[in-house]
């Protein structure tokens, strides 16, 4: 089975190898789940034909949800490395135009649209509220494929610094976990305000995580000298 959704497929295909041209849009992200309900034949549909639909926006789709268990002060312990890990390959995957690689037999497995159409449905009528929030504005922070390269590099320094092992150090999780969501809702709606933000709090987070490291070698060079 095909998803017959026009308004998403156009100018974007996918190979055995998992290539995948991303193309500029400035659908809404409740827009571009309703788009892909509405495409949606038969009794089921495959993983490969739904990520080839959604393509780079269903891959910030899961970014942004793989941030929000950081965004309390004080993440639990571990949940940083196996959420940081999975964001990393997506942003690399995006950063390279393909697709995060999967087994064939995930890829290829029949899902059945009867399970899975009111839940996209549900998502959308979420997500519809959140669009409100967010518009686009200054383009050149989202257009093109150099400019979503680099944001979604930022998201993998994002990934990167939310799998230092400072899980009970509050905010340590938080500050990146606000920079992968803002860099991936920004970027899935066109928001070049919010994909700034997004850049800021990487560098919040660089400089805590120096502050950090300044205070710890601090605290150690003083034990350091009582003993001696």
């Amino acid at each position: 089975m095909l998803l017959c959704i026009p308004a998403l497929t156009a100018a974007r295909s996918i190979d055995l190898n998992g290539s995948l041209e991303f193309e500029d849009t400035s659908t809404s992200l409740s827009g571009m789940l309703r788009q892909l309900i509405s495409g949606i034949r038969g009794q089921s549909v495959t993983l490969r034909e739904l990520m080839d639909a959604v393509g780079e926006q269903g891959l910030l789709v899961i970014c942004a949800i793989a941030s929000l268990p950081f965004l309390l002060p004080v993440s639990i312990p571990g949940v940083s490395t196996v959420f940081g890990a999975a964001i990393i390959l997506i942003s690399l995957a995006i950063t390279a135009n393909r697709l995060p690689w999967l087994p064939k037999r995930i890829l290829d497995r029949q899902l059945d649209t009867g399970k899975l159409v009111p839940a996209l449905e549900k998502g959308a009528n979420i997500v519809s509220r959140l669009d409100r929030f967010l518009k686009p504005r200054l383009s050149g922070l989202t257009t093109g494929r150099m400019v979503n390269r680099l944001n979604g590099l930022a998201i993998t320094a994002a990934g990167v610094l939310l799998m230092f092992p400072l899980g009970l150090v509050p905010f340590s999780n938080t500050l990146p976990g606000i920079a992968i969501l803002m860099l991936s809702t920004g970027m899935m709606q066109r928001d070049g305000l919010v994909v700034l933000g997004g850049y800021l709090f990487n560098v919040i987070t660089v400089v805590y995580f120096g502050v950090l490291a300044y205070a710890a070698f601090s605290a150690g060079q003083g034990i350091a000298s009582l003993f001696a």
